[in-house]
């Protein structure tokens, strides 16, 4: 069975499933791979506006394959390319992480643009442990989400956080009781019933806009905002509005 599987929950909703359970979800070269293919053809995919990153119902994935790791030489080393197709992608991107984010599962998790977590989740960089540090964004997005101080100190013990502390330091935007798959899945319906230009459009300038001055940013903001006013969906909304009806946006 492949490694990652493409699901399709809802209307306009795919759901992208990390499936080695025999391993704990250990991101391995099928993995990697699965995931830069998926995500670029789901962002081409005109009927997929929002999309969920999920593991098993126990772990999201439990970091790197440490047994495939373990056969690389430095040649190796510089050949490896970490996964990008998720922040690539310039669709909404939730990840659902019930149970274990390690190393590179928390790294997946911070490549999405919302994360969800169960409460028995788990967050944590432990590459230090043994010899490595993060390779796929996690000394500089771990930082960037929630600090430096608490960066530093789970990058250099290695330690994890709780689903409760991830929330409290801004990386977990929810913690649900049991499976959060399903309010992923939820939150993913009501993005992709909002005009989907838009949605995209507030990626790309929260994105670019992060290594930019506040000057250029706000630039780039403002002619997000002059594009937006010549599509359909715009009109539409601003007529629903008046005409105290529901909105259909189109995508156009």
């Amino acid at each position: 069975m492949s490694a990652v599987l493409l699901e399709r929950p809802a209307q306009h909703v795919a759901l992208v499933r990390i499936n080695r359970p025999q391993a704990r979800n250990a991101l391995n070269a099928e993995v990697r791979a699965g995931i830069n293919t998926v995500f670029p053809q789901l962002d081409a995919d005109s009927e997929v506006r929002c999309i969920v990153l999920a593991g098993s119902d126990t772990v999201f994935a439990a970091g790197a394959d440490l047994k495939e790791r373990a056969t690389m030489d430095v040649v190796d080393a510089v050949k490896f390319i970490p996964s990008q197709g998720i922040r690539n992608c310039r669709k909404p991107v939730i990840a659902a992480v019930n149970g274990y984010a390690l190393g590179g599962g928390c790294e997946y998790a911070m490549q999405c643009d919302i994360i969800l977590a169960n409460d028995k989740a788990r967050f944590g960089q432990p590459e230090i442990k043994v010899g490595l540090v993060p390779g796929a964004g996690g000394t500089q997005r771990l930082p960037r989400a929630i600090g430096k101080f608490n960066a530093m100190w789970m990058l250099l013990t290695g330690n994890f956080v709780s689903a409760a502390d991830a929330l409290r330091m801004g990386l977990v935007c929810e913690v649900i009781e049991g499976n959060c798959e399903p309010r992923a899945i939820e939150l993913a319906k009501q993005i992709a019933e909002l005009p989907p230009l838009a949605a995209m459009q507030i990626k790309e300038v929260v994105q670019a806009g992060a290594d930019m001055s506040l000057d250029s940013a706000l630039k780039l903001e403002t002619k997000s905002i002059q594009l937006l006013h010549g599509t359909r969906d715009m009109r539409e909304g601003v007529n629903a509005f008046i005409e105290k009806r529901k909105p259909s946006f189109e995508g156009r």
